[in-house]
Order: C-alpha cells, then sequence, then structure tokens
C-alpha cells in the first residue's frame, strides 16, 4: 500500500504536503504511510482516493483484490 500511494501521488505531481492539504490531514500522517510507518485507516484511504481522484481499491494490487466468487 505506501509504495501504491506515492505512486499516485507522484502521478498526479503532488508533493507529500500538496496531497495531504488537498485530503485534509497532516503530512506526516501521509509521509508515515508512505514509509509503511502507520497504517491508514479506512477513512484515510477515501480521503487520500478522493484527493487524487481514484476509487479506493487503486491502492491495493489486482491480485490482493477480492475475486467474484462463482455460482454454480
Amino acid at each position: 500500500m505506501p509504495v501504491l500511494l506515492r505512486h499516485w501521488r507522484q502521478q498526479r505531481g503532488h508533493s507529500v504536503r500538496e496531497l495531504a492539504k488537498r485530503a485534509k490531514v497532516g503530512f506526516v500522517t501521509v509521509s508515515r504511510i508512505e514509509n509503511d510507518r502507520m497504517s491508514p485507516t479506512v477513512a484515510m484511504l477515501e480521503k487520500l482516493a478522493k484527493a487524487l481522484g481514484i476509487d479506493v481499491r487503486d491502492f491495493f494490487p489486482p491480485s490482493r483484490r477480492s475475486k467474484p466468487k462463482r455460482r454454480r
């Protein structure tokens, strides 16, 4: 997750401080998440995703997303 947060932040051209301001969270919080020193809450992920213009699911690699179960 930390790598993907940094990826999306850099892709959007934001500094840690800019993203924190857009998401209305502390820049230290963003830095700690990116450096794997803090685990974000769902609410935090939602704020960050909204600030980046992405879906929360984009923070997780496709292989980690749950796949729909097939009914027989």
